[in-house]
């Protein structure tokens, strides 16, 4: 039964990481990102409910007092 040749193993395994390396770099570096990112300003206006207006209490059952 023959030996398995391992001497080329790694040069085989450099040669591909480094390809994957560079075709990693080149995608990457055919993204384009924005250049100055800024927050955007959001405006807070507050929600008209209906319940706002009246006024209104609810008791919970477990928050009465012991009668």
């Amino acid at each position: 039964m023959p030996q398995l040749d391992t001497s080329t193993w790694f040069i085989t395994i450099l040669s591909m990481i480094i390809t994957l390396f560079f075709m990693f770099q080149l995608k990457v570096s055919k993204h384009s990102f924005p250049e100055n990112p800024e927050p955007k300003s959001v405006s807070m206006s507050k929600p008209t409910t209906p319940w706002e207006k009246k006024w209104t209490k609810i008791y919970s059952p477990l928050s009465l007092p012991l009668q």
